[in-house]
C-alpha cells in the first residue's frame, strides 16, 4: 500500500459534533490521549487506572484549577478504538466558550488540532478500515434520505468490501495457479484448467458489470433525482416547485419570463431526494437577459434524470423535447382549476393545479415509480462513489484483455499480468493500491472531528 507519510504518533483533538446544540463531544486520539485528559478532568479515579470502553462523570479544570463544566467521559483503549490508538470523548455542555477552553487546554497540554478527516484517516491507516468503508463514514454523515443512508451504512459496515475481498480472493488464487505453471514450464503443465479458468473470469465479469451498473441508480440515491421543470412562460412552472418542495422558493408573478436564471430545491419523496430545477420558460425572445436564461435551461434539460413539461389547460400542446438515452419524460398540464371539470387529456398526461394542489400527490407517485429501487434491500451493494465506478470501468477493461488471452491461448504468465491488472484496479478502490494525492483528496473533504 502506498500513502503519504503522516505522522501519527502526535495526539490530535477537535470537536466531534456540529456547534449550537445543546452537548458538545471533543475527542483525543493518540497515545498522550489519556495523559492529557487526566490533566484536564477531574472524577473519582484518573482515567490511566480506568479500563476501556468505560464510562466517567466529573468535571473539566483549567489550568488555574477552577471549574469550567461537568461533563461526562467516555475512554477506549488501544488497540480496540476506532483509530486503533487511545481516545477519549468528553461530553461536556454545547457553550463555544467551554469548547474553547477544552480545546485551549488539551492543546496547551500537548495535543494538536486534528485535521479534516484525520481520525478516519489513521483508522484506514491502522487497518482498522480500508478505503471504501472510510469512505462510507463521509457518505453516511452527508446523507439525508433513507436510502442514501441505506446504502452509506451498508458499506460502512463492510458489505462492499465483502464483495471486493470475493473478487480479489478469487483473482489471486487464478494468478497465482498461473504464476505456479512458470516454475514447471519445461514440464508443459496446466495448473490452471483454461475452461474453467474462462468460466471463472465470466463469471467475475458478470458481478463487476453488475456493480458497475449500480452506479446509475448510486448516484441517484447519493446525489438526488435532477428534475428540469421546463415549459412557455407563465404556465407556473415556479408554483408548481413551490408546491412540491412546500416553501416559497421561487418568485412567482403573473408576468410572463420573470424567471431568467435556474433555482434549485429539494424534497425527498418515499426516501428517495429530488432536485427540482425550475428555469427560464422557453420561447422566442429579443431579451439579451431572457435568451441568456433559455440557453441556461437546455443546459439544465441536457443534465437532468428527469424532464417534467409544464403547459397550461386552456392550451394543453408541447412542444417537442429532445430526450437524452437515460432520461425520463413527464408530460404536466397545469391550472386544471380554470377549466371544466370533465375537460378529457391524452392518458399520458398529469392533470394538476399546482396553486390549489391538486393532483400533487399523483405527480409525486408517478416521479417515485421512475426510480426503481426494487432491486434493493437493506444489505444491497450498490456503487455510489465515482471514483470507485471508474476504477471498476478499468477492471472490466483488463477482465476483457484477460478472456481474449485465454481465447487466444497465450501464455499463463501474460494471461496472470491482465489479472493483475484487474486487481490492482479493485486495490484502488479499498486502499491496497493508493497514492498521497487521492488520500488528500478524500479526506480533505472530512470534516473536522471525523
Amino acid at each position: 500500500m502506498i500513502t503519504e507519510h503522516l505522522d501519527t504518533t502526535t495526539t490530535i483533538v477537535a470537536p466531534a459534533t456540529a456547534p449550537g446544540g445543546a452537548v458538545m463531544v471533543i475527542r483525543l486520539s493518540g497515545d498522550r490521549a489519556i495523559a492529557i485528559a487526566d490533566r484536564l478532568f477531574r472524577g473519582r479515579r484518573p482515567l490511566s487506572d480506568a479500563e476501556g470502553y468505560t464510562l466517567h462523570y466529573g468535571h473539566i479544570v483549567d489550568d488555574k484549577g477552577e471549574t469550567i463544566d461537568d461533563v461526562v467521559v467516555a475512554l477506549f483503549r488501544a488497540p480496540h478504538s476506532y483509530t486503533g490508538d487511545d481516545i477519549v470523548e468528553i461530553t461536556a455542555h454545547g457553550s463555544e466558550y467551554i469548547t474553547a477552553e477544552i480545546l485551549r487546554l488539551a492543546i496547551e497540554y500537548g495535543a494538536v488540532m486534528a485535521m479534516p478527516g484525520e481520525f478516519t484517516r489513521r483508522a484506514f491507516l491502522a487497518g482498522k478500515m480500508d478505503l471504501s468503508r472510510a469512505e462510507a463514514v463521509a457518505d453516511i454523515i452527508a446523507s439525508d434520505s433513507r436510502w442514501s443512508h441505506n446504502v452509506a451504512s451498508t458499506q460502512m459496515r463492510g458489505g462492499y468490501s465483502a464483495k471486493l475481498g470475493e473478487l480479489r480472493g478469487e483473482l489471486l488464487r487464478l494468478s497465482s495457479l498461473l504464476e505456479l505453471e512458470l516454475d514447471f514450464s519445461e514440464e508443459d503443465v496446466e495448473f490452471a484448467d483454461r475452461s474453467t479458468l474462462r468460466l471463472l473470469l465470466d463469471n467475475i465479469g458478470t458481478q463487476l458489470t453488475t456493480l458497475t451498473s449500480s452506479f446509475a441508480l448510486g448516484n441517484v440515491l447519493k446525489n438526488g433525482v435532477t428534475v428540469a421543470i421546463i415549459g412557455k412562460p407563465n404556465a407556473g412552472k415556479s408554483t408548481l416547485l413551490n408546491a412540491l418542495v412546500e416553501d416559497d422558493r421561487a418568485m412567482v408573478s403573473d408576468i410572463a419570463g420573470t424567471t431568467r436564471d435556474a433555482i434549485e430545491a429539494t424534497t425527498v419523496i418515499d426516501g428517495i431526494r429530488y432536485r427540482f430545477i425550475d428555469t427560464a420558460g422557453i420561447h422566442q425572445t429579443t431579451d439579451r437577459l431572457e435568451q441568456m436564461g433559455i440557453e441556461r435551461t437546455h443546459r439544465t434539460m441536457s443534465n437532468a434524470s428527469i424532464i417534467l413539461h409544464l403547459t397550461t389547460a386552456d392550451e394543453p400542446t408541447f412542444e417537442d423535447v429532445e430526450l437524452g438515452p437515460e432520461q425520463h419524460y413527464v408530460r404536466v398540464v397545469n391550472k386544471i382549476d380554470t377549466c371544466a371539470k370533465d375537460k378529457r387529456y391524452d392518458s399520458d398526461v398529469i392533470p394538476i393545479s399546482a396553486q390549489r394542489g391538486m393532483g400533487l400527490d399523483m405527480l409525486r407517485q408517478h416521479l417515485r415509480a421512475l426510480v426503481d429501487t426494487s432491486s434493493l434491500n437493506a444489505g444491497s451493494v450498490v456503487v455510489t462513489n465515482m471514483r470507485h465506478y471508474a476504477a471498476l470501468k478499468s477492471a472490466h477493461e483488463a477482465l476483457g484483455d484477460a478472456l481474449q488471452a485465454v481465447d487466444n491461448n497465450l501464455s499463463g504468465d501474460l494471461i496472470s499480468e491482465d489479472i493483475r491488472r484487474i486487481l490492482h484496479h479493485l486495490g484502488e478502490i479499498t486502499g491496497e493500491i493508493t497514492s498521497d494525492d487521492i488520500l488528500h483528496t478524500i479526506f480533505s473533504h472530512f470534516c473536522i472531528g471525523k
